[in-house]
């Protein structure tokens, strides 16, 4: 955020321009992400039958086995409820954070590292309590064989878990909001000390830290993001139906060790740097052009009074 429009652009400003550029952002790597998910919700090959089941040894085998499957269509597998997810959850979070941020703001006038974490924290969790639903059939689509639709998807999950099937996985989205309040934590702490006298970042440095930030954040919670997809997604026939997060995290350590604990973390990285990173330098000229628009919208109400 440009340190211009901290005082001045409401909490829908910062909404609004947060998940536009989480929309422009998500478009760009949108099949590196299903890469990510079939790679996370995938078994050891010692323990499937591999002439049965695709497997993926990498991103880029993942990338062209899909693409060679279902063509360029399956690569985007489920873009509009994803689109629909990351819109819905960035403006929520972004909406609280900088409510929340804005009223600390004006009783301290300085915020530490730990109060960052504990604002991004409580803004992650309004918004996962708000829009997991959406995340849940997203991850559906993207692990099914076939194309399905986001209503049918979303009525299948209910028809199997009934409505609360829609907040599967939510005490692990929970936990990872963790991950949101470490990378904008670590965002407006590495801004104040690589660029601490500029007011408003050029594209490239907003790119830069969002990627440092992000990088970070996934490193540390990659192993609880690969049990949240394997509650989330639907098992093939004979395959184990995780019942919690910890489930998934206790069968994972059991059976596949620290490499499955951190499985799909490349393209989770590749994802996450390109998207945080994207992501913060398509929001930022998003917020300045709507700060230049809420300041043309208070100027001419000025005047208007000033006729009067």
């Amino acid at each position: 955020m440009t340190g211009s429009s901290k005082e001045i652009l409401p909490p829908w400003g910062y909404a609004l321009s947060g998940a536009a550029g989480a929309v422009i952002a998500n478009s760009i790597v949108y099949p590196i992400d299903i890469a990510k998910t079939k790679l996370q919700v995938q078994k050891n090959p010692k323990q499937i039958d591999l002439t049965n089941v695709d497997h993926y040894s990498s991103t880029l085998d993942a990338l062209v086995k899909i693409y060679k499957k279902g063509g360029p269509a399956a690569l985007y597998t489920g873009l509009p409820g994803s689109l629909l997810g990351v819109a819905s959850t960035n403006f929520a979070y972004f909406y609280w954070y900088g409510f929340i941020r804005s009223r600390y703001q004006k009783r301290h006038s300085q915020i530490s590292t730990v109060m960052e974490l504990i604002i991004g924290a409580l803004s992650g969790a309004l918004a996962q309590i708000c829009t997991i639903p959406v995340s849940v059939v997203t991850t559906r689509q993207q692990t099914e064989d076939q194309p399905v639709p986001f209503l049918q998807t979303g009525k299948d999950v209910i028809a199997e878990d009934g409505i609360t099937g829609l907040w599967r996985g939510l005490k692990a989205s929970l936990v990872l909001v963790v991950n949101p309040a470490i990378t904008y934590g670590m965002y407006q702490r590495f801004r104040s000390i690589i660029f601490p006298t500029k007011e408003i970042l050029t594209p490239y440095q907003s790119f830069l830290l969002g990627a440092l930030s992000k990088s970070m954040a996934t490193v540390s919670t990659q192993p609880m993001i690969v049990a949240k997809v394997m509650t989330q997604s639907k098992p093939k026939p004979g395959e184990k139906r995780y019942n919690s997060f910890v489930d998934a995290l206790v069968y994972l350590a059991k059976h596949e060790g620290l490499q499955g604990l951190f499985k799909g973390l490349y393209p989770q990285l590749s994802k996450g740097i390109l998207v945080q990173g994207l992501l913060f330098m398509f929001r930022d000229q998003v917020e300045l052009f709507i700060l230049l628009l809420f300041r043309l919208v208070r100027n001419s109400r000025k005047k208007a009074v000033l006729l009067k």
